[in-house]
Formats: structure tokens, C-alpha cells, sequence
């Protein structure tokens, strides 16, 4: 199964920020795009993507000759405060792919099980929520995602 470009820079970075045990790097869009043979606005789709405050990550960037894209891996002291970042994030509608990167979060920090995910991700999908405006359908599942976390603020 061969990853698109996005997949492959989206992994590269990541590592990077593993590997090397930091929570911030910097590069630089020119050098990162000969690096992988592609254009400089292939980075910018990653970053602007896969590097998102929903998903962790505080991006900044600058432009020209001395410009640097700043990816910080953003942690959070335990998961009472994660999710409470993330109740504020959410806001009054939210996308169903803003939703999914709220979860897929979720998951990759361990706050919840695998089978939770797929439990959130089955409930927040816009098959299920078939409301004829998007905006209705935004509405809701904000309502009920910001409800399943607030479920897990507490112990059972």
C-alpha cells in the first residue's frame, strides 16, 4: 500500500518531533519541498491540515528568505485539561472533519480506548446526523460531541 506525498511529509515530520524526543521543530518550506521533489504549497496543504490546533500542534510561519515553518507538539498536564481545551475548540458547530481530528486526539493521547473511537467516530458521522442543512448538522454534532466529552471528565 504506497502513502501519497501528504501521508509521507505528514510521517516525516512527525518522526522528527519523535525520534528526537522534542515537542518543537522548525524547517525550512524550500528545503522541505526539494527534500520530498514537490511544491512548496504541497507543504503548506500538510501543515495546514495534519498540524492543526484540533490535532495538538501550534503552527507558526514566516515567509521569505528567512522564513521557517514552527511545528510545537502541545501537551497538556493530564487528560482533565486536554478535554477541556478541546470543549473549548469545539465551539457551537463544528465539521465532521474537525470532529474527527477532536477524537482521532483523543485517541492517539489515550484518553480513550480504540473501541470508544469508533463508537464517537459512528456517532458523529454525517450519514448519521442526515439533516438536510449542513449547518443543523454541524450544530448537533458539536452538541453531542462536546456531551461524550464531557462524559469522560469523570470516573465511573
Amino acid at each position: 500500500m504506497s502513502n501519497n506525498i501528504s501521508d509521507v511529509i505528514e510521517q516525516y515530520l512527525k518522526s522528527i518531533l519523535t525520534e528526537e524526543e522534542r515537542n518543537r521543530i522548525e524547517i525550512k518550506r524550500s528545503e522541505l519541498a526539494k527534500h520530498f521533489e514537490c511544491v512548496p504549497s504541497q507543504i503548506n496543504y500538510v501543515i495546514r491540515t495534519r498540524f492543526t490546533i484540533e490535532k495538538g500542534y501550534i503552527v507558526e510561519s514566516k515567509r521569505g528568505g528567512g522564513g521557517y515553518i514552527r511545528i510545537q507538539k502541545v501537551s497538556h498536564s493530564d487528560d482533565l485539561e486536554l478535554i477541556d481545551h478541546l470543549l473549548k475548540l469545539i465551539g457551537k458547530q463544528v465539521d465532521q472533519v474537525g470532529a474527527m481530528s477532536v477524537i482521532s486526539r483523543l485517541l492517539d493521547e489515550k484518553v480513550i480506548t480504540k473501541r470508544e473511537f469508533l463508537l464517537m467516530k459512528a456517532t458523529i458521522d454525517r450519514q448519521v446526523l442526515a439533516l438536510n442543512q449542513a449547518a443543523h448538522r454541524d450544530v448537533l454534532r458539536a452538541n453531542i460531541l462536546k456531551a461524550m466529552l464531557s462524559s469522560l471528565k469523570y470516573k465511573v
